[in-house]
């Protein structure tokens, strides 16, 4: 599969190509280029060309053409959804929600489009002023590999319909789906030019999104390390820089909790993409009043998941999606034993048999007893692993909630509105849900605080994010 550079020809230069796995299988799916800067150069050079344009297109034209692409992708579910699963690992079933999630935030920001109109200010004198919101210009989109549909729906939804062109990486180990969804946009009526997806490392093609002065912003979704670092290389030109990064999400089950629906939130909350998602459960917080109880009942529902390949009917868990992933939690999961900082009440390795053999699988894995320095506490767990700390009270479980460098999401589970409502007042994050965790509706700003990043996206709240507000005075 080539490189998405529409109205310039797609060089990738160096003549390389990155090979693209099954994560379950091992199987080679298909090769992509491996993009170089002059890759990256020729994008911007075609997002030039273009924004002219598009950009005065109106508003309401540019949501028809996604509203158009949103349909196609719905008609082409299946087979996305099957692609998807075959380049990221995850089960049939989330990846055709994860597809079917894309053509909802395509047909969000359609929606939207007619709103976006210049406001009158009433000024002293009986006169006015506006405030108008002009595109930005080109703007670049790095997304990894754990939801790439998704994430490209957040990030193109938006800065499309505010009339900018865009330059998107997706990950060299998933970016078939993202390249097809790239060619259904085309069919859909985008003009060429105003999407370019340029395929490549990220310490070539993702750092010369950030550093190329003609790309007046960055959406960026991954590592809070590398998020750091794509801040300070955008810096020197001043572009404008939104950081989705890391999460350690708390989950918080208090004593006056439906139980049950609080275990089925803590597993899928945990174990939804092998646990491969930023606001993933990754740390759970139980009064201790019905630890016993909930956690006897949560081993049983982690116990009853199946782990296997994404295509396979009945399938909860598929594989994590490379091997450096893979290690990492063998890793993570070795040093809990090596340093008794918890006790692995079930799951704690690979599963065995030959289905497994060629696959990046690992077991859903419950730990408590967790010391309050261990890694799972410390650090953004990407992987099936959940940790449960025993509380007393939700003054305690709030205080540990909340010590961490991180704050991307967080949920609270009780019935009571106190309760919720301190909760929400205190936990120090982005998002925090009641009796629920992990939805995230186009309709409402995301992002996170401290080290999980800055800027939104979704919502009305994110045009701002791809906009310049000009203020106009008129003298009559």
């Amino acid at each position: 599969m080539e490189m998405f550079i529409s109205g310039k020809a797609a060089q990738a230069g160096s003549g390389k190509r990155f090979e693209v796995h099954n994560p379950a299988t091992g199987d080679l799916i298909d090769t992509v280029p491996a993009g170089e800067i002059d890759d990256v150069r020729s994008a911007v050079d075609a997002c030039e060309e273009a924004f002219g344009k598009w950009s005065a297109t109106t508003s309401r034209e540019r949501g028809k053409i996604l509203f158009r692409a949103a349909q196609m992708v719905r008609d082409r579910t299946k087979d996305l959804a099957i692609l998807l699963t075959s380049e990221q690992g995850k089960p049939f079933k989330e990846a055709r929600d994860e597809v079917q999630g894309f053509a909802n935030t395509l047909e969000y920001f359609a929606g939207i489009s007619a709103s976006l109109r210049t406001g009158l200010v009433p000024l002293a004198h009986e006169r006015y002023g506006a405030v108008i919101r002009k595109p930005i210009g080109v703007c670049g989109a790095i997304i990894p590999w754990n939801v790439p549909v998704i994430l490209m729906g957040w990030k193109v939804g938006p800065a499309l319909v505010a009339g900018n062109t865009l330059v998107l990486k997706p990950a060299s180990s998933a970016p078939l789906t993202c390249l097809q969804l790239a060619g259904i946009l085309k069919e859909a009526g985008l003009p060429d030019g105003v999407l370019n997806v340029v395929t490549g490392r990220g310490d070539i093609i993702g750092d010369e999104i950030a550093r190329n002065p003609r790309i007046r912003k960055v959406s960026f979704t991954g590592k809070t390390s590398t998020g750091k670092h794509l801040m300070e290389t955008a810096s020197a030109s001043l572009k404008r820089v939104t950081l989705e990064l890391g999460g350690s999400d708390p989950m918080i089950v208090c004593d006056d909790a439906d139980l049950k629906a609080a275990v089925d939130g803590a597993v899928r909350g945990r174990f939804y993409n092998c646990g491969q998602t930023c606001t993933a459960v990754k740390r759970l917080f139980v009064f201790e009043s019905v630890a016993d109880d909930y956690i006897r009942h949560l081993q049983a529902k982690i116990a009853s998941l199946k782990v296997g390949n994404g295509m396979a009917d009945g399938v909860d868990l598929g594989p994590m999606n490379n091997r450096k992933q893979l290690d990492r939690i063998v890793e993570v999961v070795n040093t809990v034993r090596a340093k008794d900082e918890g006790k692995i009440l079930y799951g704690g390795a690979a599963p065995k048999g030959p289905a497994y053999d060629r696959g990046f699988f690992y077991t859903p894995t419950l730990v408590t007893d967790v010391a309050a320095d261990s890694v799972l506490l410390r650090e953004e767990i990407f992987g099936p692993v959940l940790p449960v700390v025993v509380v007393k009270d939700l003054d305690e479980a709030i205080e540990r909630a909340n010590d961490t460098v991180y704050g991307l999401g967080s949920s609270i589970w009780t019935k009571s509105i106190e309760r919720a409502t301190m909760g929400c007042e205190r936990l120090q994050s982005g998002i925090t849900w009641v009796n629920q965790h992990t939805k995230v509706p186009p309709d409402l700003p995301f992002g996170g605080i401290k080290d999980s990043g800055l800027g939104r996206e979704n919502g009305l709240e994110v045009i701002d994010q791809y906009t310049e507000m000009k203020s106009v005075l008129i003298n009559p």
